[in-house]
């Protein structure tokens, strides 16, 4: 299932490639994100469990961030379409730097979160299995073309001629900062994502190995937490709590 979930990566980074729709892209994208989550998660060590969950988190801020620039680019240019939709940046600069600053984070640039992120699962496939280092490279790679190609394709080349385009708003820029200050907060302030993801290693792990609880538990937490996390199949572990 490892195997499958990294295969399937390479194949949603190369499907975005093909895609001419801006939302697809951003859909398939996050699809690809998705597979190495779920390698990772397969792992089940505290790295690879850690690295998930931060990419998760990373992940749906960059991907709500991106469908919200896209929507802004719809508004203005009533279509989709990479090719008709390009040239954005003569006619709207701030704008550019929102879409630079989401392509960068989606390619997990540092000093980004889901560099973090990447590197924790890499790391945790490698040890896993050495054979794993070609499909993750593919991946980056493939990954670093699609982040590269929407900014481009968006941005540069010649702007539209038809139509009037509307300024940007104060609302999208609110907008687009809500998605940037909890990603920006992740960054400086790690210890928020770190503890959540102490807690729920913890839990797990509280309710595969305590199956029969010892004689003595170190604090009344733990006790608690093994109590409502213990499988309920198991008679001998309840019988200690009458």
């Amino acid at each position: 299932f490892i195997a499958m979930a990294l295969w399937g990566m390479i194949m949603t980074s190369l499907i975005c490639l093909r895609q001419s729709d801006l939302k697809s892209v951003i859909a398939y994208s996050s699809v690809s994100h998705m597979g190495l989550v779920i390698a990772a998660t397969l792992i089940q060590t505290p790295w690879s469990t850690t690295g998930a969950m931060s990419l998760m988190i990373a992940h749906g801020l960059t991907s709500s961030m991106l469908f919200c620039l896209a929507n802004t680019n719809y508004e203005r240019t009533h279509t989709r379409t990479l090719l008709v939709a390009r040239g954005l940046q003569l006619i709207l600069p701030l704008m550019t730097t929102w879409w630079l600053l989401a392509s960068l984070t989606n390619l997990a640039l540092p000093p980004s979160i889901n560099l973090v992120g990447e590197m924790l699962m890499i790391t945790s496939l490698l040890n896993w299995d050495m054979t794993t280092i070609a499909l993750t490279i593919v991946t980056t790679l493939v990954t670093a073309t699609y982040s590269l190609y929407i900014f481009l394709t968006t941005q540069h080349n010649k702007p539209p001629t038809h139509g009037h385009l509307m300024p940007v708003q104060t609302r999208e820029h609110l907008l687009l900062s809500l998605h940037a200050i909890p990603a920006l907060m992740l960054i400086t302030l790690p210890k928020l994502m770190l503890k959540c993801e102490h807690s729920l290693t913890k839990t797990l792990s509280c309710g595969l190995k305590n199956k029969i609880f010892p004689r003595s538990l170190p604090t009344e937490y733990d006790t608690l937490n093994c109590y409502l996390n213990m499988p309920r199949t198991n008679p001998l572990a309840y019988s200690r709590f009458q």
